[in-house]
């Protein structure tokens, strides 16, 4: 049996680190997982996969030795748009300067006045008018005419450029497709590895994440589809693409370029809201502690920041370079922690069972809304769910109640996909062989054990009447703590 975390407080809000030169010493990768790490992030866009597979064994073999539930996420790069090199290795640009992007396979080394572009078909993307963002958008170029291979820009703004930047189109409207040959075979690898997240990023519509699906299931691989909300084009096409995951991240860097900085907070509420309103697990992601990297400190803004998506309901928060590649990985999961904690006592869950689906054809989510009903009516202090493939809990944290949620499961994939969801503290049980009366009470047991439950403590079950059978759920008891730490039934439905 295994308790949720080893600090005091339990943390609802989980916590997602890429994983880099910064992690990889063991000492480290052990003290940032002790710190509350729950799924780690490999980044496929940066080194050689040998390395992230190096990465994702030692994270296995760390939360094995530590008695931990840790996912892993393998984030593809997906149709990133990028300037070429220079011969010099950057330029000065100037504002109101003549600077051209060429569209072939034979463009020079790029100088002040021209680089070339690793997507050809860019041409045809752009017109006289449109406003190209360099750099996460530190260097902007206006288009003023497309001449066969090459596109014809005024500098913007002053700004230094260097090999291999990012490129975005202002408003979004670009045509290529999320999935690219390399994240093909980047599937293969992930599927290779066993990992538990998918991550496609870039995707513009409910099709790009079928295929992604379609190709990491033809390689045998479970693992949960991550939509990386990054295009303009993914706003317009929102309701499909969360249908068509199991996750949704709101990656905040390309879609600010896209859409411009003073969007981006009401679209990471509005893309927050759709997730759960839709059943799906959802990371919001993007420089939320970058001061971190250099400094052992965040600032109050990213204090605020990290804060205000607790309380909007994300299920997790993600650290990026702050923990790859920064000076204070370790610290930086300890700020992330401590801020998601103190900011879950300012969270104010707003079930409202009046807006909540009148018609469900499923069994098991009628469970979950009564489960939630009786939580907040009842005094319950804790769900435990017995789950095979952790359906069960994904959908009882929806309703985002203080009520931990413990999900028993004998599936060790089960468990680590259950590691992403708030609220939700995977548990390892073998319930084989019982009923759910005795699994009932073993479940109990096994919490005031762990120090989780106490004499008195109303709880509710949740398991079906067929155990072990995927998507059953079917049963709800309401018990009570007996003062010998065993379960005494108050009812069933």
């Amino acid at each position: 049996m295994r308790p949720p975390n080893e600090s005091g407080a339990q943390r609802h809000t989980r916590i997602v680190a890429t994983l880099g030169p910064a992690t990889d010493p063991p000492e480290v990768l052990e003290a940032i997982l002790r710190a509350g790490v729950d799924v780690v992030r490999l980044n496929f866009s940066h080194g050689d996969p040998s390395g992230q597979v190096a990465r994702g064994e030692a994270v296995r073999a760390m939360a094995e030795r530590l008695g931990k539930e840790v996912g892993i996420l393998a984030d593809l790069p997906g149709p990133k748009i990028r300037i070429e090199t220079f011969a010099e290795g950057k330029v000065n640009l100037r504002a109101g300067h003549r600077f051209d992007l060429v569209a072939s396979t034979d463009a020079p080394p790029g100088d002040a006045h021209q680089v070339g572009v690793s997507y050809l078909e860019l041409t045809g993307d752009v017109a006289a008018g449109d406003v190209l963002l360099l750099d996460d958008g530190l260097v902007q170029l206006r288009v003023d005419a497309v001449e066969g291979e090459r596109i014809v820009t005024t500098v913007l703004n002053d700004g230094v450029l260097s090999n291999r930047k990012g490129l975005n189109k202002q408003g979004g409207g670009l045509s290529l497709g999320a999935i690219t040959e390399r994240d093909r075979e980047l599937i293969v690898i992930a599927a290779g590895m066993g990992v538990d997240f998918i991550a496609v990023s870039f995707c513009r519509t409910a099709e790009d994440m079928h295929e992604a699906r379609r190709v990491a299931r033809a390689h045998g691989s479970r693992a949960a589809l991550v939509a990386k909300i990054e295009r303009a084009e993914a706003i317009d096409n929102l309701g499909e693409i969360v249908d068509a995951s199991d996750v949704v991240m709101v990656a905040r860097g390309d879609l600010g370029v896209e859409v411009g900085d003073a969007e981006l907070p009401g679209l990471q509420k509005k893309i927050i809201r759709e997730a759960v309103a839709r059943n799906k697990v959802v990371i919001t992601a993007t420089q939320m502690l970058q001061s971190m990297v250099d400094s052992p400190m965040p600032t109050r803004a990213e204090v605020l920041d990290v804060a205000n998506a607790v309380i909007d309901g994300t299920d997790a928060v993600m650290l990026s370079q702050e923990s790859a590649a920064g000076h204070w990985p370790v610290r930086a999961v300890e700020t992330m922690a401590r801020i998601c904690t103190t900011a879950e006592r300012q969270f104010v869950a707003d079930t409202d069972f009046e807006k909540a689906e009148r018609e469900l054809e499923r069994a098991d989510h009628a469970i979950a809304m009564a489960t939630m009903f009786l939580c907040e009516h009842v005094g319950i202090r804790a769900v435990v769910a017995m789950t095979e493939s952790g359906g069960t809990a994904r959908y009882l944290s929806r309703f985002r109640s203080a009520v931990p949620i413990y999900a028993f499961s004998h599936h060790a994939d089960a468990r680590r996909k259950m590691a992403l969801m708030r609220d939700v503290f995977p548990m390892d049980y073998d319930s084989r062989g019982q009923s759910p009366r005795e699994a009932a009470r073993g479940a109990v047991r096994a919490l005031v054990e762990a120090g989780l439950l106490v004499a008195g403590d109303r709880v509710v079950f949740t398991s079906g009447e067929h155990m072990q059978t995927r998507g059953a759920t079917n049963t709800l008891r309401l018990l009570e703590v007996g003062p010998d730490g065993q379960a005494t039934g108050l009812g069933e439905l």
